[in-house]
């Protein structure tokens, strides 16, 4: 498959705290690929560095070194007016569907901002909104009414209609259903599994929990502390996995078969006995 986005040896730093402190290197030389139409799922612990790193991608953080391609070209230091350009193609799906949705707005009006702003005539962008709305399960007259009015799971529809706006070909999905329930968690992958087979958008698909990362993602790349230390297709990654630390994650991992829960605590106390 076509390489869509490149990561190539990746480090990235923030300013120490306090006077003469020395910079903390939150990511060391990660180096990553997503290819056309493919959800790379990123998974690590909190302080891991996968979240930073959809931050670099969206232009939020400057890295240290390396660089980051979108389509072949270089967009690691791209300045606010090509940053710009690159929003119809880079898109993001934040993990709060309270906060990430402007309050005061109608949804109609959220969808329809972004669009005129494009360019797109305000006919358009109404007709845009409606069929945005249908393809994500909402009913027309959602257009009409405050973000308050809905449940999480529907707040999180219309933030991934947001995304879907510009028609992109990246999205960069942060944590996209941790504050979510289960039962509304797995009916909004669905809706992103849907949606990518419908249009062939690409995911970066940003989770600490290996579960959902599992049940979205054809590949799988996981971060410990800041270095990526095991990547590969997701069925071997998240059942089968070489890393300790990825193993950590798989036994972490909540079942219901109280059996194999007990197995999965008795693995971890190995685990933990052989690290010392």
């Amino acid at each position: 498959m076509t390489s869509l986005l490149e990561v190539n040896d990746l480090r990235l730093s923030y300013p120490g705290k306090g006077f003469r402190a020395r910079p903390a290197e939150i990511l060391h030389g990660v180096s990553l690929t997503v290819a056309e139409g493919e959800t790379l799922g990123v998974v690590g612990e909190s302080g891991s560095g996968k979240t930073t790193i959809g931050r670099a991608l969206l232009g939020l953080a400057e890295p240290s070194s390396g660089s980051i391609r979108f389509d072949g070209r270089d967009i690691t230091h791209v300045g606010a007016k090509e940053r710009r350009r690159l929003a119809r193609d880079i898109q993001v799906i934040f993990q709060d569907p309270y906060t990430s949705l402007n309050p005061s707005l109608t949804i109609g009006d959220i969808l329809t901002e972004p669009l005129i702003a494009q360019g797109t005539p305000a006919a358009a962008a109404r007709t845009r909104v409606a069929d945005l709305l249908e393809r994500v399960g909402l009913p027309e007259d959602a257009a009409q009414r405050l973000p308050r009015e809905f449940s999480g799971g529907q707040r999180q529809r219309v933030a991934i209609a947001r995304a879907l706006a510009p028609e992109p070909r990246l999205i960069v999905c942060d944590e996209p259903v941790s504050a979510l329930d289960l039962s509304t968690q797995t009916r909004v992958l669905d809706l992103l599994i849907d949606i990518q087979r419908r249009t062939g958008v690409a995911y970066l698909f940003i989770s600490h929990d290996l579960a959902v990362v599992r049940h979205i993602s054809h590949r799988v790349a996981v971060l410990y502390r800041g270095d990526l230390v095991e990547t590969g297709p997701a069925g071997p990654v998240t059942t089968a996995p070489e890393h300790p630390y990825t193993q950590k994650l798989v036994l972490a991992s909540p079942v219901a078969d109280p059996v194999e829960q007990e197995r999965r605590r008795t693995e971890r106390r190995k685990l933990a006995s052989n690290a010392h």
